[in-house]
Order: C-alpha cells, then sequence, then structure tokens
C-alpha cells in the first residue's frame, strides 16, 4: 500500500514542478502567471521570456513525464498499469500544481514525454508531428488537441497490431480527458475568432504590466 502512495504523490509532484514558472523568473525575474495567458507551460514561457524559455520550459516539461514513468517502473516493474497511472498523474500535476494554486498548463509536453517513456518509438512520430501542427494550425490550443487524441490512437494501434498492453491506451485516453478539459477556454475563443495565433520570437513581448491587462482582452492560450 506504501508503494501505490508512493507512486500517486510522486507522479503528481513530479508534474507539479513549476519549470516555466522557475525558467521566466531566472530568465526575466518576472512571474509568468501575469503574463498573457497566466499558464506556465512553454506557449506562454515563449511569450514571457522569449523563444528560449519557451524551449526550455518544453523540454523540462517533457522531461517531467519521463521521469514520472520511470518512477513508477520502479517501484512497479513489469505492471503497464501502474506506468500509465503514473503518466496521467505527471499531467494532472502539471495542469494543477500545488505550489502555484493549482495553476499550471494543459498537459501537452509531459503527455508527449510520458508517452515516449511508455513507448519510445512513438518519439518518431510525436516529437516532429509538435512544429509541423504548430505551422499548419497556428494555434498552440489546437496543436495540443490534435496530440492528446493522436496519443491514444498510437497506443491503440500498437495494442491490436503488436499487442501492446492496453493500459497504454487508458493512459492515452485518460490525459486526452484532462487536456480537454484544461483547453476549455481555448476553444470558446476558437468559436468566437478570439485565440491569439502562435508566435515565434526570440525575445518577450509582455511585461507583467501589460501582461495582466492583455490577460484580460486575450484569450487563454494553451501550454
Amino acid at each position: 500500500m506504501g508503494s501505490v502512495w508512493m507512486l500517486i504523490l510522486g507522479a503528481y509532484l513530479i508534474g507539479s514542478f513549476p519549470t516555466g514558472w522557475l525558467v521566466v523568473r531566472l530568465l526575466t525575474g518576472q512571474d509568468v502567471r501575469r503574463i498573457g495567458s497566466g499558464r506556465t507551460g512553454g506557449t506562454n514561457a515563449m511569450r514571457a521570456g522569449g523563444l528560449a524559455a519557451g524551449l526550455l520550459t518544453g523540454l523540462g516539461d517533457l522531461g517531467k513525464g519521463i521521469l514520472a514513468v520511470e518512477w513508477a517502473r520502479m517501484l512497479f516493474p513489469g505492471q503497464p498499469l501502474a506506468w500509465a497511472v503514473a503518466g496521467i498523474l505527471v499531467v494532472a500535476g502539471h495542469n494543477w500544481p500545488i505550489w502555484l494554486g493549482f495553476r499550471g498548463g494543459a498537459g501537452t509536453a509531459p503527455n508527449l514525454g510520458a508517452a515516449i517513456a511508455l513507448w519510445p518509438p512513438v518519439a518518431a512520430v510525436l516529437l516532429p508531428l509538435v512544429p509541423l501542427l504548430a505551422a499548419l494550425t497556428g494555434y498552440a490550443s489546437m496543436t495540443s488537441l490534435i496530440l492528446a487524441f493522436v496519443v491514444p490512437g498510437l497506443f491503440a494501434l500498437r495494442a491490436v497490431a503488436f499487442g501492446g498492453p492496453w493500459a497504454e491506451v487508458l493512459y492515452g485516453l485518460g490525459t486526452l480527458g484532462l487536456i480537454v478539459w484544461a483547453l476549455r477556454p481555448n476553444f470558446r475563443r476558437l468559436r468566437e475568432g478570439t485565440e491569439p495565433r502562435l508566435r515565434f520570437s526570440g525575445q518577450p513581448k509582455a511585461s507583467a504590466s501589460s501582461g495582466l491587462a492583455e490577460g484580460k482582452e486575450r484569450s487563454m492560450t494553451s501550454a
């Protein structure tokens, strides 16, 4: 029973690690929660601290997903269901981190990290899709949504064609639900035509004060 709680708390707390908040604070001295959407993922970190901040945040959040699954493997070797649960919990921790008042990102990067840890070959599909979808859709929220659907699809293909564990499909469906829930404000703004498009820049665009105003006027973007 103790190992179960170690799994649950460990995976959630790994997800709660405030990567974007720390990166932006170290690079700019600002609080990413007071800029743009107020989210802590790579998209808003890029808005707050420039392209380097966005990339560092994305990589750090990807690593959280990998670490959580490896933590579960250490506690429960040979039990894919436990690994899947850890993957779901790390995304939940990222989206609703205890350290930041339960205001985090939308879960895309830790979702990809956990998926790669569960089945490394999916990296060849998922990682190239990130810039491709971002370029084709122009929206971080749409990129996150499509990737969230792709993950369980890939695991279902593995289960049917190669006999992979169905626990991975459960993982993909669980994280899909968490990401869709987190993106609800974005869907509304997409319908209204007010969702901000992705902009890639080497320099931050907003200060803390202007970010607060922007956050009242513009939609929450995914991260």
